[in-house]
């Protein structure tokens, strides 16, 4: 934290600076527009050439200062949003606020771990470990919490995590330049829209009159200064006027070219520099520097593409001032040019950039992963292996305020399935979810929370959160069939890490208890690894059928000077005390 602490003093202190030289340069600028005015008033009056010498020389202090002004405010809002990023991170590990976004867009009932372990929403593992900005960024991350990767892309993610794990200040640049875009979902759709839209070519004959008609204007007037003689000028308000009516064809073609487009172009720029911050930094793991190695296209740089873009969008929105578009197209048709070389700058580049856009989401994603690994020294990336062997040393969920959370031993090999025991309230569930998150996390080349650790990555299943469907006509207990089903037909396909909390809650104490056990039987039979989690004794005896597969585990709760006492940690065997009643006849429930 105190890393963080030293950040904001750094940039409370640039952001002052930076605000008192914003405010300095705009009072010169004011002061270089008073000037300019007052030297044209003497010129005028006194018809002194020396004034118009002052008057220009103050127009162009204007030119310089605005230039200065629109540089420092941009360094002022830069260091204002690394402020920010900073005190974030400070609230986030004193545990005062989650200032991140939840993600609650992507919860899917139906995935098979993602609302059971609350990967998304309020107080989720996303909220936790989001530091993306930009709707890509975002989507990015949320994608790879719901799929897991290979093993080579696991290792590839554990070597890009841990190099930006220590380029906080890179790291931190590269979020705050994606905080500016002010990007969203409507602006990357427009984007994949525009590139999307295939009608890149204009007919030969408008193509010619934008090239012939300008000629003629600027001939004629040309002319006109040369010779003097009025009559051109009907000739040049002639070819204005056509000028104009060749553009009042090319209208529609031009609105749809741009449509759905409003501050595209700052959107695009806002993406160059983010696409120049990774091309410019050295980076020494195989996956950043193959992202890297693709942001070179045609002998230019990805970053030099965009701006060309945003440049050529921003051109474009003259069309919506009347009086601009008038005078610049009756002209020289200007947005008809600009149109060409839009369509142009399409036909080249355009299959690449939804590549360099996702390029920008990738970065977020492994800056999210990065900055888990940072905020928490203690975690570790887990050992890779492909022989099932899953084991953690001091494993705890990461949302846990690690100042009071309690970590446990657990393996799964050569036993591979727990049967779970413990009275309410005792840690079952959280273990439970403890072990898929940290599945999860280590299935993504995250660090997990864990001292030590080895996994197979495994497809996680879990059946632990359920709820009555209303929408649906869809009872508890229909729908804990249904993901009964669906871990079972996932099963058929390959093994996998499965997770069972209190299952078949829904029918009576027989039917409940008979039915786990076959389900426990059925899963073990398709070579899963996991747990499950009861309150039934008689379901932990199955593992007498099973010694070579199965382990009893528990959590144990203890009555002390009249309190319940939970200690939360793992034991062997089956559990023994229970709180019900004890806690029923202290509440006077009964």
């Amino acid at each position: 934290m105190k890393s963080y602490q030293d950040k904001v003093s750094t940039y409370s202190e640039l952001y002052n600076k930076t605000n008192k030289k914003y405010n300095s340069i705009s009072l010169l600028r004011l002061l270089s527009i008073f000037l300019l005015l007052f030297f044209m008033f003497y010129y005028i009056k006194t018809n002194e050439i020396l004034y118009v010498i002052f008057a220009v020389l103050s127009f162009a202090g204007f030119i310089i200062l605005m230039r200065i002004h629109s540089r420092l405010s941009f360094q002022k809002l830069l260091s204002e949003t690394l402020l920010k990023i900073n005190q974030n991170e400070i609230s986030f590990l004193k545990r005062e606020k989650t200032p991140f976004e939840n993600g609650a867009e992507f919860i899917d009932f139906h995935h098979p771990y993602a609302y059971d372990l609350d990967i998304f929403g309020e107080h989720s593992l996303f909220q936790s470990l989001n530091r993306t900005a930009s709707y890509i960024g975002k989507k990015t991350l949320a994608d790879l919490l719901l799929h897991n990767l290979p093993e080579d892309a696991i290792l590839e993610n554990q070597e890009a995590v841990n190099e930006l794990k220590n380029k906080v200040d890179w790291r931190q640049e590269f979020q705050a330049l994606a905080i500016i875009s002010e990007d969203s979902k409507a602006s990357y759709e427009a984007i994949k829209h525009w590139t999307a839209f295939k009608n890149n070519t204009l007919p030969k004959v408008l193509i010619a009159l934008s090239i012939i008609l300008p000629t003629l204007f600027f001939g004629t007037l040309a002319a006109y200064f040369i010779t003097s003689k009025t009559i051109l000028l009907s000739y040049l308000t002639y070819i204005f006027i056509a000028n104009l009516v060749v553009l009042g064809r090319s209208i529609k073609r031009i609105q749809s070219e741009i449509a759905k487009a409003d501050n595209i172009d700052k959107i695009i720029k806002q993406y160059s520099l983010l696409l120049e911050k990774i091309e410019k930094e050295s980076f020494q793991s195989k996956k950043l520097i193959h992202l890297q190695e693709q942001l070179v296209f045609k002998n230019a740089k990805a970053s030099v593409h965009l701006k060309q873009l945003s440049e050529l969008f921003s051109r474009m929105d003259t069309i919506s001032n009347f009086v601009t578009a008038t005078l610049f197209n009756g002209t020289f048709l200007f947005n008809l040019h600009v149109l060409r070389a839009l369509l142009k700058w399409k036909e080249n580049y355009a299959s690449e950039i939804n590549n360099w856009i996702s390029i920008i989401g990738e970065i977020e994603a492994l800056n999210s992963l990065a900055n888990l690994a940072y905020n928490n020294s203690v975690f570790v990336f887990p050992e890779i292996n492909s022989e099932y062997k899953i084991e953690f040393k001091n494993l705890s969920h990461p949302l846990l305020n690690p100042a009071t959370r309690i970590g446990n031993d657990t393996n799964f090999h050569p036993l591979s399935f727990v049967i779970l025991t413990g009275s309410n309230m005792s840690g079952k569930s959280t273990f439970l979810r403890s072990l898929g998150i940290n599945m999860v996390l280590g299935g993504i080349g995250s660090v997990v929370c864990a001292s030590e650790a080895k996994i197979h990555p495994l497809p996680v299943l879990v059946s632990m959160r359920l709820s009555d469907s209303l929408s649906d006509s869809e009872s508890y207990f229909f729908a804990e069939i249904k993901r009964l089903k669906q871990i079972m037909d996932a099963l058929e396909n390959q093994p996998a890490f499965v997770l069972l909390d209190e299952i078949l809650r829904g029918t009576n104490s027989d039917d409940k208890r008979n039915g786990t056990i076959e389900v426990v039987k059925k899963i073990i039979s398709k070579k899963a690894v996991g747990a499950i989690a009861t309150h039934d004794i008689e379901v932990c005896l199955t593992t007498n059928e099973y010694p070579e597969i199965l382990t009893n585990q528990c959590f144990e709760v203890e009555i002390q000077n009249n309190e319940l006492h939970f200690d939360y940690k793992l034991r062997n065997g089956i559990c023994k005390n229970k709180s019900a009643t004890f806690l029923m006849q202290k509440m006077g429930v009964i």
